[in-house]
């Protein structure tokens, strides 16, 4: 067979002795021409083809796909990245406050002294790139708020104790945020489910205030007041697809039998000037509770539903777990350490690592197939500052 870049001789062709005529000799030769051009032209066509059938698929060519020395280039581009944000704190640490028991009605420890962290909550920050100290609510009070001074922001969780020494230490650390903000640090405080009635009730100064509402373990969607301007708040960074579905959607998790009606919230000076609503949800009679609020003038987000467990808690049934719910808690995580991130303390490295929750194991306690799947439990008085 000739070879496509020239002749080659073989038992094929044309003996010794044998004169080809004029008309095949033409004919090889124009072949072979042919075969010289027409072989680099289609490597080059097929190069071509495949590059751009990359840069269709992609949007984007690799530099080394470019074929015009810019790979050189992308290696030095390592070295000019742009510098961190002198005014952001890129290691930032979230306190979370225990909540009395032990998260599970005592099956796992009747300590009367124990007190808990779900693990979801733990999880929710870190996802978000912050770590975590637990602010114990029952240890000495001088050791708990030697830990806050170690910290970029406060979570307070979802739970049921609502006065005694609870309320007591959340209505402390809760003043330390105003004032901690007031001083010029911007120190964020998120409030979940009890957070938020908690902080209802301190702001009210009213501890009857909560209404009874009938959401306890129910899928809801979120509905935005009307004209509410979601600027500098949590939702200001959701796609607009997703900000559609939150109101359409059961996105989000419900779990609780008391809270605050929009009336009411409104008809309270204390928290009409301290909160704006953003969001109402509707229980299982139909009543209209508010489910996200924000502080006016404060880095202050409550949440009557439970952001975290979408991603991180599979005890309960309705829970939504779809892409849309999965990434409704990315949001709300980010927002919390952004937030974070514009703390001014610097706190030292060693006190921290001392204190961290990396300190303590989760129990696993989803066995049951209700509940929380993971606890942090602390049954002794910490004195780790």
């Amino acid at each position: 067979m000739p070879s496509l870049f020239g002749s080659n001789p073989s038992s094929s062709d044309p003996a010794n002795d044998t004169v080809p005529s004029p008309s095949s000799s033409s004919s090889s030769s124009s072949l072979d021409m042919w075969n010289y051009f027409f072989v680099p032209i289609l490597l080059c066509l097929t190069k071509e083809l495949s590059l751009a059938k990359a840069q269709t698929s992609t949007g984007l060519l690799l530099p080394s796909q470019r074929g015009d020395g810019s790979a050189d280039d992308s290696l030095i581009s390592f070295s000019s990245c742009a510098n961190a944000d002198p005014k952001l704190y890129y290691r930032p640490v979230i306190g979370i406050l225990s909540h009395p028991g032990d998260g599970a009605s005592g099956r796992l420890n009747n300590d009367t002294n124990a007190s808990y962290i779900a693990a979801s909550y733990v999880k929710f920050v870190e996802a978000a790139g912050a770590r975590i100290i637990p602010l114990i609510y029952n240890e000495p009070e001088e050791i708990l708020f030697q830990k806050l001074e170690l910290v970029n922001g406060v979570l307070f969780t979802g739970g049921w104790s609502k006065y005694g020494l609870y309320y007591d230490i959340a209505k402390k650390i809760f003043k330390k945020v105003i004032e901690k903000n007031d001083r010029g640090d911007h120190f964020p405080l998120y409030a979940i489910c009890l957070g938020f009635e908690l902080l209802t009730m301190i702001i009210s100064e009213d501890k009857n205030i909560l209404e009874p509402f009938s959401a306890s373990n129910q899928a809801s969607s979120l509905q935005f007041v009307e004209n509410v301007n979601i600027e500098g708040t949590v939702f200001q960074r959701f796609p607009p697809n997703l900000l559609q579905k939150l109101g359409t959607d059961c996105l989000v998790m419900q779990n609780h039998r008391y809270g605050i009606s929009p009336e009411k919230l409104q008809n309270t000076p204390n928290l009409s000037r301290f909160f704006k609503i953003l969001t109402t949800s509707t229980d299982k009679n139909n009543k209209v509770y508010v489910s996200t609020a924000q502080a006016h003038g404060y880095p202050v987000t409550v949440f009557q539903w439970h952001p975290e467990k979408n991603a991180f808690e599979w005890g309960l049934p309705m829970i939504p777990h779809s892409d849309d719910a999965i990434e409704v808690t990315q949001h709300v995580a980010n927002f919390l350490i952004r937030e974070a991130r514009r703390s001014l303390n610097r706190p030292a490295a060693q006190k921290v690592l001392d204190n961290l929750i990396y300190n303590y194991s989760p129990t696993f306690c989803g066995k049951a197939g209700r509940g929380f799947d993971e606890v942090y439990i602390f049954t002794q008085r910490q004195a780790r500052i």
